[in-house]
């Protein structure tokens, strides 16, 4: 079969989000009391006062709850990210990919706010693997968002030079340009084959995890790893009806909830990081509205009953 281009790879996953519907566990925040997170300003309207965070294993800390920026590209980018800080995101997520670092990074200075309350992940891509060019495609994606350090930064595919890739973060991270390292849709076998040679253990593991893909074996693993899970495409970006799903609709009528906050209440019960994405303010707020309720263990077994226990993405594998 023909390899795909990167361009051609893109164009395929533009294509399969417009086609989209919609464009029981304990929460580990790490020693002590949950701690808040970039304290947003309260005089803004809508802006919420906090985000709890996890620690990871290194000690930095990581809000629970973020906002993911795929598709995010050119203006919109810059509105929606200024957007989702004005009210109240402090995890911003990004790669390079996806093309809109520019656009992550005009957002984050046009809302003004400090850069030390930000938490900014970005990802080294496969055609960037090995350890000059890693270290090439770190400082060009700290050029494009105008940034001097990363929070995160991520080996975006267990594919290519990953052990070159990994080598140049770590030494990224000893010179104090990053402040966590971690990987990517990474399984069981590619972290085992990483930690045989990492000085540094990853810090995070970004894989696709929703209601219909829940990852509870990587779950249980990661958590063995001491390796912090965080969910791309929590709310599977409204495919399989995640949006009008009855199950997940039945349990927020309970709670006077939508489907979305059903969900990323779940994953934050889970003590999973989630990272959804809207360009509607409206619904970045009620991405963010979840601290208010907690679903029960009835509800968190009825939810685990959904899992089906497949990606919802094909074309990205």
């Amino acid at each position: 079969m023909k390899r795909k281009t990167q361009a051609e790879r893109i164009r395929r996953r533009e294509f399969i989000h417009r086609s989209a519907t919609f464009a029981a566990g304990t929460l580990l925040l790490g020693s002590g009391s949950p701690e808040l997170f970039g304290t947003a300003n309260s005089k803004r309207p809508g802006a919420i006062t906090s985000i709890e965070t996890i620690t990871l294993n290194n000690g930095i800390k990581m809000p629970i709850l973020g906002f993911g920026t795929v598709y995010l590209n050119d203006d919109l980018g810059v509105r929606c990210v200024a957007d989702a800080i004005s009210v109240g995101y402090r995890l911003i997520d990004t790669a390079t990919v996806y093309g809109n670092e520019a656009s992550v990074g005009g957002g984050i200075k046009k809302s003004g706010i400090n850069r030390e309350e930000l938490f900014v992940t970005s990802k080294v891509w496969v055609d960037d693997s090995g350890y000059e060019k890693a270290k090439k495609a770190f400082q060009t994606s700290l050029d494009k968002l105008g940034l001097d350090y990363l929070d995160l930064y991520l080996i975006h595919r267990p594919r290519g030079d990953v052990q070159g890739s990994w080598k140049a973060m770590e030494d990224l991270y000893n010179e104090g340009r990053i402040r966590a390292i971690g990987v990517s849709n990474f399984e069981s076998n590619h972290l085992d084959e990483l930690m045989s040679y990492a000085n540094i253990k990853p810090a995070v593991n970004q894989i696709e995890t929703h209601a219909f893909f829940q990852q509870e074996n990587a779950n249980i693993a990661l958590k063995q790893y001491g390796i912090q899970q965080e969910a791309w495409s929590p709310l599977a970006q409204g495919r399989n009806g995640h949006f009008t799903n009855e199950t997940l609709a039945a349990i927020g009528k309970k709670y006077n909830k939508n489907n979305a906050q059903v969900s990323l209440r779940w994953h934050y019960q889970r003590g999973i990081v989630a990272i959804p994405r809207s360009s509607q303010k409206a619904h970045m707020l009620e991405n963010l509205n979840i601290f208010d309720f907690e679903l029960d263990e009835s509800d968190m077994h009825t939810i685990a009953s959904l899992d089906l226990n497949i990606t919802q993405f094909p074309e990205w594998e």
